[in-house]
């Protein structure tokens, strides 16, 4: 199953239904005001062929009319301006999720994103110096359940993780009882943000630093972290890890591994916005390879 999967991974089957060829376009508008000629599916189509085989806008443009061709279908391609165009702040089609699913054991993590730029080209032929590095900072928050990716967002690089945390957790559909971050997050306002939204009962499990201290109540009401730092105290860091499960977030790594391995460590879009839409559009990609990978159990008696 496990090698099935990741041929499948790698499998360039390609098919477009007729209900998608029937919502390529869209219909003429009877009131007065500008027309749009493509859906956002017709657009959100072209910019994911171009995140999966990193493609940029012009290239997206031929390669989405080199697949119509071989598939003997007769529409019109969206120009690589349109994309551009269209491809800020564009509303990707809803996913279906089960109904029913378990609690989210949420690990969040962040990366930096390059921007594409000059790079060292530039600086090696014409000898210019080398212009300060543009990075944006990807959030993904992953559910230990599923493997899913169940919320993201892209910021400024200036912008820190618990800053962005509040945004993430607007995308979280569905209850939290366990949430595993790195130390960027420790602090009393990602413990009180958390249990306002997921109820006093959730585990959060941060590594303290090095110097935290307990807090003035610990004695008579200790809080969780003051509970970490004891146990850290009395134990050593590892073996606290090992008995609160904190090696899990290793997998939120894992994820940034595979976004840079699959996705790539440099956005292609130039405008902000542009960014946002490339970087969900990439969580759309990946949780589809997750899901081609993942075994399927069917009950028989």
């Amino acid at each position: 199953m496990y090698n099935e999967g990741l041929q499948r991974r790698g499998d360039l089957t390609v098919w477009i239904s007729d209900d998608a060829l029937g919502l390529w376009m869209v219909p003429r508008r009877t009131t007065r005001g500008g027309q749009s000629r493509y859906s956002d599916l017709a657009i959100e189509t072209c910019l994911t062929l171009g995140v999966v085989f990193k493609q940029p806008l012009r290239q997206t443009q031929g390669l989405m009319r080199s697949i119509a061709k071989m598939l003997g279908i007769v529409i019109v391609v969206p120009n690589f301006s349109t994309l551009s165009r269209r491809g800020k702040g564009l509303t990707l089609a809803e996913t279906q999720n089960p109904t029913m699913r378990a609690p989210i054991q949420l690990v969040v993590d962040s990366t930096g994103l390059k921007i594409l730029g000059e790079g060292e080209w530039l600086e090696q032929k014409h000898k210019t110096k080398r212009k300060r590095r543009s990075w944006r900072k990807l959030h993904l928050g992953l559910d230990l359940v599923s493997g899913e990716i169940v919320c993201c967002d892209l910021t400024k690089g200036d912008v820190g993780d618990p800053t962005a945390l509040p945004d993430l957790l607007d995308q979280v559909d569905g209850p939290v009882d366990l949430f595993f971050a790195d130390g960027a997050y420790d602090g009393e306002p990602t413990s009180e943000l958390l249990a306002a939204r997921f109820g006093s009962t959730i585990e959060v499990t941060i590594p303290p630093p090095k110097n935290a201290i307990l807090s003035p109540n610990a004695a008579k009401d200790p809080t969780a972290r003051d509970c970490h730092i004891t146990e850290i105290a009395a134990r050593g860091r590892m073996a606290w890890q090992k008995a609160t499960g904190y090696n899990q977030r290793s997998r939120g790594e894992t994820l940034m591994g595979r976004w840079n391995t699959v996705i790539g460590p440099k956005l292609k879009a130039r405008n902000f916005e542009n960014q946002k839409t490339e970087a969900k559009i990439g969580v759309r990609v990946l949780n589809r390879i997750t899901g081609l990978g993942c075994p399927s159990f069917e009950r028989t008696a």
